[in-house]
């Protein structure tokens, strides 16, 4: 079985763009191989921006950013996005937003994951990102996460025999996909979205606990806690959450 990574953005044309120059009326008139396009993820540990135009065969990234700004720090215990968190968070759209711009940007999409469905306030907060960035968060669901992880990663699979699993691990949750390859057009056969990634799951014990005398009893119930998610997936379709044959475009 071959075995995938955590997807980068993924670069689609259907979404109109935010952060569009001001002659953002001319870019229509381009030629579509003198287009540039821009993916924002803001995820619950980082904010990620690509831009590219298209090239023979793929893109070209012609400017990218990337920073940690912890947007779920506190989240488990709080249900809400912090102050602190969200000002990072706006702090680093802004650098998108002006790249964006700079770079001509004619077509863009921008996306929010765990840590925006999660919290109480999550609308609230991309209501304040387009106010002071002009970006429009799109707040999407596991099963649109994880069919952009397959986009985003599925030509990079090696040739095997049988299906293909990915693992997009995230700050606040990691899905699983598994998908068949048939004349190299990826088909998801399964998916599971776990609650865990790597700043949940290490709140879920506290620092104190991760760096006391116990910390190794802290890591095997960490273990067990993801343990238990994968579980779920691989009990199949009995257990919810999936979704079969969804064929994803070319």
């Amino acid at each position: 079985m071959a075995q995938g990574v955590a997807s980068a953005p993924v670069l689609r044309q259907e979404y109109a763009g935010q952060g569009r120059p001001s002659n953002q009326g001319s870019s229509s008139k381009r030629e579509p191989h003198r287009r540039t396009y821009g993916a924002i993820d803001l995820g619950t540990n980082n904010c990620r921006l690509l831009i590219a135009r298209p090239s023979e065969g793929g893109f070209t990234v012609i400017d990218a950013f990337s920073r940690i700004v912890r947007l779920g720090e506190g989240l488990s215990r709080s249900g809400e996005l912090s102050n602190e968190a969200m000002d990072r968070a706006v702090g680093a759209l802004g650098v998108c937003a002006e790249k964006l711009k700079r770079r001509n940007v004619s077509l863009s999409r921008s996306v929010a994951t765990e840590a925006c469905r999660r919290a109480k306030n999550g609308f609230e907060f991309a209501d304040r990102v387009r106010s002071e960035t002009g970006i429009v968060l799109d707040i999407i669901e596991p099963a649109e996460e994880a069919r952009l992880a397959v986009l985003g990663c599925h030509k990079l699979l090696e040739p095997g025999d049988g299906p293909a699993l990915i693992f997009d691990i995230g700050g606040g949750s990691t899905e699983l996909v598994l998908i068949d390859q048939e004349q190299g057009t990826p088909k998801i056969r399964a998916w599971w979205s776990a609650p865990w990634g790597v700043v949940s799951l290490t709140e879920s014990e506290g620092k104190e606990a991760l760096e006391g005398a116990d910390r190794l009893k802290a890591y095997m119930r960490m273990r067990e806690r993801a343990r238990r998610a994968g579980g779920e997936f691989e009990a199949g379709p009995a257990n919810g959450g999936w979704a079969v044959n969804v064929t994803i475009p070319r």
